[in-house]
């Protein structure tokens, strides 16, 4: 056998396509991941509070209630309905270009009430720690009272339609959710939040400048909730 030939250097041409390909590989998985795996959301009001707070960089996870088209992938990304108590993340039904997170309460053929803040599904009191009311006042069914009042503490008795889920803000009497605009359709559903990874007063970027925020992360992340799985 001869001695071994020391390989050719690469020419430029060679290391740009190496180097394109490397980036295209990447762009393609980074895409394949946020489309049909995770996606990352930031919660922008306090209508869950204080299961999420508003400035909350949450995971969701797009694939556990994906359509069952992959069989083959269940075991790997398992695949699971809807329940009630479930956290979603969905495009708001009055405009699709806006993400709304809130709490299912009743799923598609539940029956649902409301009376005096109370929620009553197929006719048995909701039973949601974490659910909480900061307003202590009691508005009833007054046509004379705006409909933001009347339909935040009373909802006449209703069946969710099929395809469909009822959901609430765990912050009941701060959330515009279902009372105000209906069921979301399971259609507008994009997945389910994991995890908290980062949290940040939205009012601590909007009140300072472009970089004076970054001197302050430290002081102004809220590192107690970083890594909180939520339920």
């Amino acid at each position: 056998m001869g001695p071994d030939v020391p390989p050719r250097p690469l020419t430029r041409r060679a290391l740009f396509e190496e180097f394109l390909e490397a980036t295209l590989v990447a762009v393609v998985l980074a895409l394949f991941v946020r489309t049909f795996l995770f996606q990352a959301f930031v919660v922008p009001s306090p209508s869950m509070e204080t299961t999420l707070l508003a400035g909350d960089h949450v995971v969701v996870n797009k694939f556990v209630f994906s359509p069952r088209a992959a069989a083959a992938l269940d075991p790997i990304l398992p695949r699971r309905a809807v329940r009630r108590g479930d956290v979603i993340v969905f495009k708001f039904p009055e405009d699709p270009r806006r993400d709304f997170v809130k709490r299912v309460v009743a799923l598609a053929g539940d029956s649902l009430e409301i009376r005096d803040k109370l929620v009553f599904v197929n006719n048995r009191a909701e039973n949601q720690p974490l659910a909480a009311h900061s307003d202590r006042r009691l508005w009833g069914d007054d046509p004379d009272l705006p409909e933001s009042l009347r339909r935040r503490d009373q909802v006449a008795s209703l069946r969710v339609p099929p395809e469909s889920f009822f959901a609430l803000g765990d912050n009941r009497d701060n959330s515009y959710d279902s009372r105000f605009w209906g069921p979301v359709p399971a259609s507008n559903l994009k997945g389910r939040p994991l995890m908290v990874y980062w949290s940040f007063p939205q009012e601590s970027v909007g009140s300072r400048g472009p970089f004076r925020w970054i001197k302050e992360f430290f002081a102004a992340t809220r590192w107690s909730r970083t890594f909180q799985s939520v339920r």
